[in-house]
């Protein structure tokens, strides 16, 4: 009797792939279940901004307003004294074009700001609510230009007149999350050189900066609101 020669069968086990399904279901809990992760919540995605009363009413022409260009650049040239000025008017106009990203609505629209919380002295301070929302409306963009360019004029605001830090206090509500989104958000290049620094585009450094000036010029309740709204915050006084 012939001898029978066994053949090894080559068997291949196909491997299942997992299914994936959303955290705390049913299926979550199934065998060869892949746990789908949270979605991104976009915390520093880019918001686009709406169209700006700023220019609209500068396309009509209706500010005192023209360039004028000189040795050290471009500069506003008012056409009016700019104490003359309807403040409750105008500067929450300004404002409003702090959303502004293109050229000459970004450039009029800060320089103009600058200009009247320069020159505003006890003008700037009854019409601090009505800044407000621009204000927001130009942090909530989360566009580094904007968010930059807001909190140096926060820093202008809080020092442009008596009492100013003290009348945003109650607005934190409304200034700050956006500031404690982005409190840490530095570059850190090691041993290189961080450019943004000496251009103070640094979003984190900036943050540190108007949180200070709010503290240091936001009375004896600033600090506790502060940190009620950004609690990795530390009191600057106390340094």
């Amino acid at each position: 009797m012939a001898s029978q020669v066994l053949v090894p069968v080559n068997r291949t086990i196909k491997k299942t792939k997992d299914e994936e399904a959303e955290g705390f279901t049913l299926k979550a809990g199934m065998k060869n279940t892949k746990v789908r992760g949270p979605p991104s919540a976009n915390a520093f995605k880019e918001r686009p901004a709406k169209p700006t009363s700023f220019r609209k009413f500068y396309e009509r022409g209706d500010f005192p307003i023209q360039l004028e260009h000189d040795t050290k650049g471009n500069k506003i040239a008012w056409k009016v004294e700019i104490e003359k000025l309807d403040f409750h008017h105008y500067l929450p106009l300004f404002f409003d074009g702090l959303c502004e990203v293109t050229h000459p609505y970004e450039f009029f629209s800060r320089q103009g700001v600058h200009d009247m919380l320069e020159h505003g002295s006890h003008k700037v301070l009854p019409v601090i609510p009505q800044l407000i929302i621009p204000i927001k409306n130009a942090l909530n963009t989360r566009k580094k230009s904007s968010v930059c360019t807001s909190l140096k004029i926060l820093q202008h605001l809080v020092i442009s007149a008596n009492c100013i830090g003290e009348a945003l206090v109650p607005y934190y509500r409304q200034i700050l999350p956006i500031l404690n989104i982005f409190k840490n958000k530095n570059i850190n290049k090691g041993d290189g050189i961080d450019y943004s620094q000496q251009r103070r585009e640094n979003v984190g450094d900036l943050i540190q900066e108007t949180l200070e000036a709010f503290e240091t010029h936001g009375g004896p309740d600033a600090f506790i609101n502060i940190k009620y709204m950004v609690p990795t915050y530390e009191s600057c006084v106390n340094n």
